[in-house]
């Protein structure tokens, strides 16, 4: 069990999308609040409803950024850490992701949230059938592994 995968899980079952499930779980470890939880509002249905980059993907982007991303300019070094981070993260997440490597969010639901039909099914399809709560904890499950 994964007490942050559970975190993630549950703020996605009360209505938030993938990218702020996963960041969620983690900002208050970051002093962030539930206001700022909103910088993940336009992440979900593959980054801004686009089918692709998965949202707790793109959620998981955030927190790393938070533990390691570049606050100077001339910071070079911290943002190629920073990347270095996020591979690690993505490696871990085809890893352990029950969907393999799939990474978009047209591959993960089977259908394309960027177009218009694909955006008109999201919102008739019960959320519980989506594969999207187990992909959730997933992301915020490798994260804690990484120590997140």
């Amino acid at each position: 069990m994964s007490i942050k995968g559970e975190k993630a899980a549950a703020l996605n079952k009360s209505g938030f999308g993938c990218a702020s499930s996963v960041f969620g779980a983690f900002c208050e470890d970051y002093g962030l609040d539930a206001e700022e939880l909103k910088l993940a509002g336009a992440l979900g249905g593959g980054c801004c409803r686009q089918g692709e980059v998965c949202g707790a993907v793109t959620g998981a982007a955030l927190v790393i950024g938070l533990k390691y991303g570049q606050a100077i300019p001339e910071d070079s070094p911290a943002r190629l850490n920073c990347y270095a981070h996020a591979d690690e993260f993505i490696d871990e997440f085809k890893k352990s992701s029950p969907l393999g490597n799939a990474l978009t969010c047209r591959d993960i639901l089977g259908f394309d949230t960027g177009t218009p039909e694909g955006r008109a099914h999201m919102e008739t399809v019960n959320r519980d059938d989506l594969p999207c709560r187990s992909v959730v904890y997933c992301a915020a499950k490798v994260l804690e592994k990484l120590g997140y």
